[in-house]
């Protein structure tokens, strides 16, 4: 299905993780589709991966960028429409599940919401001049933890349980522009930080299997590749009457029976 992204500009935050990443993923499926993609990170191997796209050809910027500091937020934005003249959509991408419980303190409570929500917040306010004259479109990348919880990580819930509010808020605040707001949900995903959590624990084989045993659907975690198609069909004309909703790309794990979650030995 050609998605007609071709020459979209396509600002995606958080796209410089390890290589099969979820933002480093949807950067090279943007790729694939022709469309522009620009990385908005602080970690310094976007440069690698801008450099990498160019060279076989496909237009792409890295802006290296604290996205929780709404002064480099801004200016990352500005440098985008300098280059472009336009920005077509944006890909809300960052999530650490930092930890930070009840007992963690304010300052950690606080630095976990600046990153998971209020860096989401940041770029589409700076974006939004541009996305009005594209009728362009948001989408978040959320979590399960936002509706089942998990335990020990306050900040990173109400985080997430915030980017679900906003992209509500904004799919009814910018219904008058044409502006489209989504979000997709993923539950368990074997990105590279999930496989670093894994070699932590003392049995993590053991973890691994239990959690995949718990994942209705082929018992196995989604791929990063399957979030990033979603996402790319969800900012695509093909879903152009598509706003204010929650897609799951999860394998069935927050909504189906779990009669159909296999025995875990």
């Amino acid at each position: 299905m050609d998605l007609n992204l071709k020459n979209k500009i396509v600002v995606v935050s958080g796209s410089a993780g390890k290589e099969g990443s979820i933002g480093e993923t949807i950067i090279n499926r943007l790729a694939d589709e022709g469309a522009i993609p620009v990385l908005v990170d602080r970690n310094a191997r976007g440069f690698a991966y801008a450099e990498k796209l160019q060279q076989k050809g496909i237009d792409s910027l890295f802006v290296q960028t604290d996205v929780t500091d709404p002064v480099e937020m801004e200016n990352a934005v500005k440098t985008i429409a300098a280059k472009y003249g336009r920005i077509d959509a944006i890909i809300n991408n960052v999530g650490v599940n930092d930890g930070a419980g009840l007992e963690s303190s304010y300052e950690d409570f606080m630095n976990s919401l600046k990153l998971n929500v209020v860096s989401y917040f940041l770029l589409a306010k700076y974006a939004l001049p541009y996305l009005k004259e594209s009728k362009g479109n948001i989408l978040n990348i959320g979590s399960k933890v936002a509706l089942t919880g998990q335990g020990g990580t306050s900040g990173y819930a109400a985080a997430k349980g915030g980017v679900l509010g906003l992209t509500r808020e904004w799919a009814v605040d910018l219904i008058q522009y044409g502006i489209r707001s989504n979000a997709i949900i993923i539950a368990e995903s074997y990105t590279p930080a999930y496989e670093d959590w894994i070699k932590t624990l003392e049995d993590g084989e053991s973890v691994l299997k239990k959690i995949n045993k718990s994942i209705p659907f082929e018992n196995r975690m989604t791929k990063t590749v399957e979030i990033a198609d979603t996402a790319l069909f969800i900012i695509s004309e093909k879903s152009s009457h598509t706003t204010g909703q929650f897609v799951f790309v999860d394998g069935g794990y927050v909504h189906l029976d779990r009669a159909l979650i296999s025995d875990v030995n």
